[in-house]
C-alpha cells in the first residue's frame, strides 16, 4: 500500500513539474498586459506605424504542449533585435571553425543557413529607393488602394528565412491593404513547417491562412490553391526567401488599380546565397529570353528609356517577368487563364504567362520604385519527378505548342530533347486562346520584343559545313569575345545551330558572328560591338565538285561565300580557326554549305542554308 502511494505522489509531481515548466516556456515568449497576449517576439515596429499590440497571439483553449516547447527552442535560437549581424543588409562572415557544419548546412538549402540563423528576423535595411521615388510616394492615397491577398508557397524551406519573409512584409507594408498573408505549405517534411509554425503564425493579428497540402503539387498548383482562397482584390506572389523592402507595396497596388489588366512586378535585388549579403539590382534591366525558353536578364533598349522620357521613377514595360514576384488583379488572373494546370512542379510558367498577358490585352511591368531582395540559389534543392530537365522541358514545350506558333521551331530545334515529352492534353489552353481573341507570337515579337534573340524573319536555321575542312561552324560552349570553333558536323544539335537572319547576322541564340580587331569572334547581338561588324552577305548558286567522305563522287553541290559587308572579305576555314581573307572562288576553304535539308520553318526558301535541325548552348 504504501508503495502504491509513493508511485502516485511520483507521477503527481512529475505532472506538475512538466505544467510549470510549460507555463515558464509559455510566459517566457509571451507577455499579458492590458487584457492582452502580446509576442515579446513580435517585429518591432517603427513608432509611426503601430505600436506591439498590433501584433498579438490569438489565444486558444488548446495548447500542444509539445509543439510549443519546439516553437520555444526554435524560437530561442534566433535573433528578433535588430543590433547583431547582418544589419542595413551587409553581409554575414562566418567563423572559420565552423566552416564544416556551415557547409553541411548549405546543402540542405543550397543557401548559407548559418549566415540567415545570425541575422535579425527584423532585419534593418536601408532605404534603397531614389529620390524621385521617394517623392512620387508621397502622392500615392493608401487610404483608395485595393486590399491584396499576399500568397507565399514554400517547401522544406529554412525557418529563419521563412520568418523573416513574413516578417518584413508586416514591418514594411501598410497592414490595412493587407486582406491576408496566405502560406501554402507543399508538402514539407521538416517539423518545424508543421505544427510550431501553426503556432507561430497565430501570433499576428493580421489573417493569416496555413495551409498544408496533403502532396507534393509543386509552385503552379501550390499557387493555385493560395489564389483559390484569396479574398484581396489583388494577388500578390512572393517567393518565401525574400525580404521586402521601405515603400514596396504602395507602387504595385497603386499600377493594378489604376489598369486592372497591368501586371507589376518589383525590381528583384539579390541577397547572396553565400552571405546573405542584400545587393540592389539595376533599375535599367528587364526580362527577356534565349532559343532555350530560358528566363534572362537585358538591358533596357534605348527606345523604352525615351518612352520613359529617361525619368527612372516611371515603370518599365517588360517582355517577361521572372514570375517568383507580381502583383495581379484577382478577376484578371483567373479572366486570363491563371495558371496552366497541365505544367509540373516550376519552370517555364512565367514565360507562358508573360507571353498570355501581352497576347491577350494585358500589359507587363517592372516598378523602379518597388525592390525585393531574393535569395537566389545557383541549385535547386529540391528533386523533379523524372529529373529536372524532363520537367522544364515538359513546362516549355506546353507554351511553345501553345502560344508560339510557328517559332515553336526554333525552340524544337534548340531542345531536341523536348519533343520526345509528353505535353499532355493542350486543348483547354489552345481553346482559351480562341475565347480571348489573342494575337500571333510575330505580333508579340515585332511589337513587345523586338529585340529577342529570336529573329522576326529568318532565312535558314541549320549547321554550317566548310567545304574545305569538312567540319562545321560550332561555339564550342564559348562564352562571347571568343573565336568560334570549327568540329566534326554531328547532325545532333547542340553548338552548331545558326540562322542566317534577314538583317545579314550569322547567329547563334544570343551570339552573333562578327569581325572586330580580335578577329572572327562571336559577340553579343545586342551590345557594345556595332552592328556593321556583324552583316554578312552570300553569294548564290556558287556550284562546285566535292569529293568527300560518305559521298558520291563527283556529286554536285550549292555552296556559298559568306562576305563580310564592311570589309569585303570572305569568311574562311583552316586548320587555324576562322579568318577573313580577300574573296577567291576557287578556294574551298572559303565556301560552305548546309546540313541534310529539310522544310524551312518560317517564309519561303531561300538559296542559303536549309534547315538542319539541332541546338546550340551558349555558356
Amino acid at each position: 500500500m504504501r508503495l502504491r502511494v509513493d508511485v502516485c505522489r511520483a507521477i503527481v509531481l512529475t505532472s506538475l513539474i512538466w505544467m510549470m515548466i510549460d507555463v515558464i516556456i509559455l510566459f517566457y515568449f509571451l507577455d499579458t498586459g492590458n487584457g492582452r497576449i502580446t509576442s515579446k517576439v513580435a517585429v518591432k515596429l517603427r513608432g509611426d506605424r503601430r505600436s506591439d499590440d498590433d501584433l498579438r497571439v490569438q489565444a486558444n483553449d488548446f495548447i500542444d504542449h509539445e509543439a510549443m516547447e519546439e516553437l520555444g527552442i526554435l524560437l530561442k535560437s534566433l535573433t528578433f533585435e535588430r543590433n547583431g549581424p547582418g544589419e542595413m543588409g551587409s553581409a554575414v562572415i562566418i567563423d572559420p571553425s565552423q566552416q564544416e557544419e556551415r557547409t553541411r548546412k548549405f546543402k540542405e538549402n543550397q543557401f548559407d543557413v548559418m549566415a540567415s540563423d545570425l541575422i535579425s528576423i527584423n532585419r534593418a535595411l536601408p532605404d534603397y529607393r531614389s529620390s524621385k521615388c521617394r517623392e512620387v510616394a508621397r502622392k500615392y492615397d493608401v487610404t483608395s488602394l485595393p486590399t491584396v491577398s499576399i500568397i507565399i508557397v514554400f517547401h522544406n524551406e529554412a525557418w529563419s528565412t521563412l520568418l523573416r519573409t513574413i516578417h518584413s512584409v508586416i514591418n514594411r507594408s501598410p497592414l490595412h491593404l493587407i486582406k491576408e498573408v496566405i502560406l501554402i505549405d507543399d508538402w514539407s517534411n521538416r517539423t518545424y513547417l508543421r505544427k510550431p509554425l501553426d503556432l507561430y503564425v497565430k501570433r499576428f493579428s493580421l489573417p493569416f491562412h496555413l495551409i498544408h497540402l496533403p502532396e507534393r503539387s509543386g509552385l503552379i498548383r501550390a499557387r493555385l490553391r493560395g489564389a483559390k482562397v484569396a479574398k484581396g482584390k489583388v494577388l500578390l506572389f512572393l517567393d518565401a526567401h525574400v525580404e521586402v523592402t521601405e515603400g514596396w507595396l504602395e507602387p504595385l497596388l497603386d499600377r493594378v488599380s489604376t489598369d486592372r489588366k497591368r501586371v507589376v512586378a518589383p525590381i528583384i535585388d539579390v541577397i547572396s546565397d553565400e552571405n546573405f549579403e542584400y545587393i540592389t539590382a539595376s533599375d535599367v534591366t528587364w526580362g527577356g529570353f534565349n532559343w532555350h525558353l530560358n528566363f534572362r536578364w537585358y538591358p533596357v533598349p534605348m527606345r523604352e528609356m525615351e518612352r520613359r522620357n529617361h525619368d527612372r521613377s516611371v515603370p518599365l514595360q517588360t517582355p517577361t517577368i521572372a514570375g517568383g514576384l507580381f502583383a495581379i488583379d484577382r478577376q484578371f488572373f483567373y479572366d486570363i487563364g491563371s495558371y496552366d494546370e497541365g505544367m509540373e512542379v516550376w519552370g517555364g510558367e512565367n514565360l507562358e504567362i508573360s507571353f498570355r498577358v501581352w497576347m491577350c490585352g494585358g500589359s507587363l511591368e517592372i516598378h523602379p520604385c518597388s525592390r525585393v531582395g531574393h535569395v537566389f540559389r545557383k541549385h535547386t534543392p529540391y528533386s523533379f519527378p523524372g529529373g529536372t530537365a524532363k520537367v522544364i522541358h515538359h513546362n516549355a514545350a506546353r507554351t511553345a505548342e501553345v502560344w508560339m506558333d510557328e517559332y515553336k521551331d526554333i525552340f524544337y530545334n534548340m531542345v531536341p530533347a523536348a519533343k520526345n515529352v509528353d505535353v499532355g492534353d493542350l486543348t483547354e489552353r489552345k481553346i482559351l486562346r480562341e475565347n480571348l481573341q489573342c494575337k500571333n507570337f510575330r505580333w508579340y515579337l515585332e511589337t513587345i520584343y523586338p529585340e529577342s534573340p529570336i529573329p522576326i524573319d529568318f532565312l535558314s536555321l541549320g549547321q554550317v559545313q566548310n567545304m574545305g575542312i569538312m567540319e562545321c561552324l560550332d561555339t564550342a560552349g564559348r562564352p562571347a569575345g571568343d573565336s568560334p570553333g570549327m568540329l566534326p558536323c554531328h547532325g545532333k544539335g547542340g553548338n552548331q545551330l545558326w540562322t542566317y537572319t534577314g538583317k545579314g547576322e550569322i547567329r547563334c541564340d544570343e551570339l552573333c558572328l562578327a569581325f572586330t580587331v580580335k578577329g572572327v569572334s562571336m559577340e553579343k547581338c545586342i551590345g557594345s560591338v556595332p552592328q556593321s561588324k556583324m552583316v554578312f552577305d552570300y553569294e548564290k548558286k556558287v556550284r562546285s565538285k566535292y569529293f568527300g567522305v560518305k559521298v558520291i563522287e563527283k556529286e554536285e553541290l550549292q555552296t556559298f561565300m559568306l562576305k563580310h559587308r564592311e570589309t569585303g572579305l570572305c569568311l574562311q576555314a583552316d586548320e587555324s580557326g576562322l579568318q577573313l581573307s580577300m574573296c577567291l572562288h576557287i578556294e574551298m576553304i572559303q565556301k560552305w554549305r548546309n546540313g541534310d535539308t529539310a522544310r524551312l520553318p518560317l517564309g519561303e526558301s531561300r538559296d542559303v542554308w536549309n534547315l538542319f535541325v539541332c541546338s546550340c548552348s551558349v555558356a
